[in-house]
């Protein structure tokens, strides 16, 4: 079992881990378990798409991985919050085959490096928000109150 509550995998609101009985999802970078501990605060970042701060997107599936992420923890360190808080990704991908799942794999596994992806439902769709748009990312984070 990859039940990770170490200081460097867990921060004591969080466990992220894979139980018996299920294949290990490491490699398309996610855990099948997220476990919270309450009280917390709760965080919903809303769907991130590639854009850039200016609203230009790239052509590049991976460019609006990359910069989805990065508007990702934008909008996570607005709310005194990380990648390490991050329970639950809901990933959704235009023209979805297993090269994009591989892009997403590699993205999130350096940016969750040495500690457990968050749990994350991946979902194939025919069109976003926006002309031109291939991946959007939402994410609901928990982390310890601030006074």
């Amino acid at each position: 079992m990859n039940l990770l509550t170490t200081p460097d995998f867990s921060h004591g609101l969080l466990d992220l881990f894979d139980p018996p009985g299920l294949h290990d999802p490491s490699a398309n970078g996610y855990s099948h378990v997220a476990v919270v501990r309450l009280p917390a605060r709760v965080i919903h970042i809303a769907g991130q798409g590639g854009e850039d701060d200016q609203g230009s997107l790239s052509p590049s599936f991976e460019e609006q991985v990359s910069q989805a992420l990065d508007n990702l923890q934008t909008a996570l360190r607005s709310a005194h919050a990380d990648l390490a808080d991050v329970a639950r990704l809901r990933i959704l991908v235009v023209d979805h085959d297993e090269d994009r799942l591989g892009i997403i794999a590699r993205q999130v596994r350096r940016r969750w490096a040495n500690r457990a992806a968050p749990t994350c439902t991946l979902i194939p769709v025919p069109r976003l928000a926006l002309d031109g748009m291939l991946f959007e990312i939402e994410a609901e984070a928990y982390s310890a109150w601030r006074r």
